[in-house]
Order: C-alpha cells, then structure tokens, then sequence
C-alpha cells in the first residue's frame, strides 16, 4: 500500500502527476493556454509556469538535501521567477514540461543511500528529510495541475493515487492553510476513498485523527474533496454532507493560496 511516509510511494506518484500534466499540455491549443485556470489571477500557462519555476527550485533543493550542500536562497528565487515571467505562454508550457521531467527523473536517480541520509534546512529550525520535501512537491503538484484540468472540464477531479497520498498530509496543511473561523466549531470529519476519520477544530484550526474529542458539527465527503477544501478549492456544497456547519464556514477557515 503506498503511504505519504515512503519516499518510494511519493517519487512514483509524482511521476504519474508529471504524466497526467505532460497529457494536459500536449492537448493545450494557444486559446487555452491564455484562458483562466481556477486560480481567477492565473492563465493556464501563468500555472504552467509557475509549476516549471517550482520544479527547478525544487532541483535545487533536491541536490543540497542529497550532498548536504547549502539549500537555494531566496534571491535566487527571485532571478527564477523573472526568467520564467519573461516567457511566452507557449515557451511556459514547454518548457514547464520539460523542467518538471528533470525534476522527477533527478529524484528518480537518488541512490537507496541517498534517500535515507538526505536533509535539507527549509523552513523552521528542523531539517526536512527526503518525504517531507516530495510532499511538498506533490501537493503543489497535484493541485495546480486540477487548477489547469478543471478550466478544461468542470467535471475534472484530484488524481487517486494523489489523494491516497495527500489526505495523510492534510493534517499539515491545514496547519499552514488554516484561518481561525468567526464562529470556532469543533467538527467530526468522516471521509471515503480512503476512508479517514478526523476531528476538525476552527479555533486552534487544527485536523487530527478522531478520538474521543466531542464534536459538535459533522462533515462527510470524499477524501479527495477534502484535500481541495483545505486548499481552497471546493466550490460545490453537493460533494459533502454537512450537520452544524456550512461550506461558506469551512471556505472562512480555507481561503486557499
């Protein structure tokens, strides 16, 4: 069974994601590229784009954590970011393509040796070892590749095997994405495909594993549309059954990035 703590697991879906991303792109005609994605502020390429910054970042941070070398500065961001800006819609798309090929075939070619002594200092005081860092990866990966899908067909939905990952690092992200609610509730969350339990707090905006912390509020739905309400990124009061608490409160908690 794949599981969010196997960088093994994590480095397969991914390259699923770049597949499903590569498939997308190759069907993208200049009209679509220019039109919006979910996010109201990104053309379909600007996501393209922003998804090929990413993966060279994120060769960076992969070769630092793999020789225990220095991880990219922040300025160096910033001369990323440029070079991609000044891109065509058409150069973003592929080219974004082509950076997130390397990114995934470099985390491909780590050795066993590699993967376990790999840490590298992101974020905080703690070191992040190889998982942490290709969970990362993913999400933004998964999601932004759905912000370029949907804008395409209405219907789309978060790839499954992403999901299987994802919804064990929800927890996380609703720590970094989370917004106290105007009226906290504390909210027994039940999800299917996988299933999961959860209780859901919008005071101290925290998700853990359900125990025996009351609830006064309840949420059902898939796990695959929890994981696009933490990000921000349900809009359909249909994909969940709610007593206690709405969609427009939980989106309150979840504005999304």
């Amino acid at each position: 069974m794949a599981t969010v703590n196997d960088a093994t697991s994590l480095a397969r879906v991914l390259r699923a994601s770049h597949e499903r991303l590569a498939g997308l792109a190759a069907g993208l005609s200049a009209e679509d590229l220019r039109k919006q994605s979910y996010d109201t502020e990104w053309s379909v390429a600007d996501v393209l784009s922003h998804l090929g910054s990413g993966a060279e970042i994120f060769a960076l941070v992969i070769d630092a954590g793999a020789t225990g070398g220095d991880p990219p500065a922040p300025e160096s961001f910033q001369l990323i970011w440029a070079a991609w800006n000044a891109r065509s819609p058409e150069e973003q798309a592929a080219d974004a393509i082509k950076a997130d090929a390397a990114l995934v075939s470099k985390i491909e070619s780590l050795t066993p040796e590699q993967r376990a002594a790999f840490s590298v200092q992101m974020f905080g005081p703690a070191p992040f070892d190889l998982v942490r860092v290709l969970s990362m990866r993913l999400s933004e990966h998964a999601l932004h590749t759905w912000d370029i899908a949907v804008a395409l067909d209405p219907a789309a939905r978060l790839a499954p095997d992403a999901v299987e990952l994802l919804i064990d690092q929800v927890p996380v992200l609703v720590g970094f994405l989370g917004k106290q609610a105007p009226a906290p509730v504390a909210v027994a969350v039940a999800t299917t495909a996988p299933e999961r339990a959860f209780i859901l707090d919008t005071a101290v905006v925290s998700l853990v594993p359900d125990g025996t912390a009351p609830a006064t509020a309840s949420l059902a739905l898939p796990a695959e549309a929890l994981v696009r309400l933490v990000a921000g990124r349900l809009d359909d009061a249909a994909e969940l059954t709610a007593s206690g608490v709405t969609l427009l409160e939980l989106k309150s908690v979840f504005p999304g990035f």
